[in-house]
């Protein structure tokens, strides 16, 4: 993963939500060609980061051991609608609560607000597969401890 559009994770709670936030700015180079005029964050950013959350959450729900540890991959966005435009000095707050889980697919519902107004809601769904590459695993366990610093209670990362 090479694009980060999540800041930070400011709350856990273990096989059943999460939540965080994205500062938008005017650093994030896409707002320049979108729009130069009027920029405002694309929605399918929103929706990457919303799903970096989800995939956050699932992660560690999934992996409480050391053995099989699986990675959540993106593999279906359902009914996500857009409600207002996200633009530079917003502050998004991310939400993800697990609907369902199978032994290796979740369903996870998701919100965007910005100042208490909502911005974006959909579902997502996720396989959960075993990916068997360190560089993928030491790099996530690397972000998810920057993006939970200070977070209270948050589990083991794997």
């Amino acid at each position: 993963m090479r694009y980060y559009l999540l800041d930070k994770i400011t709350q856990i709670k273990v096989d059943e939500s999460a939540s965080g936030i994205k500062c938008i700015s005017f650093t994030d180079e896409v707002l320049h060609d979108h729009f130069p005029d009027n920029p405002i964050m694309p929605g399918a950013l929103i929706v990457e980061g919303v799903a970096q959350l989800a995939g956050f959450l699932l992660e560690v729900s999934y992996n409480k051991s050391d053995d099989n540890i699986v990675r959540a991959v993106l593999c279906q966005i359902d009914k996500m609608k857009f409600y207002k435009m996200s633009v530079p000095g917003d502050q998004l707050i991310y939400n993800a609560k697990i609907l369902s889980k199978m032994s290796d697919a979740a369903q996870v519902a998701v919100e965007v607000f910005c100042k208490e107004e909502l911005h974006a809601q959909g579902k997502i769904t996720f396989q959960l597969l075993p990916i068997d590459s360190e560089n993928v695993n030491n790099q996530r366990r690397s972000l998810y401890k920057i993006w939970t610093k200070g977070v209270e209670n948050c589990p083991t990362l794997r």
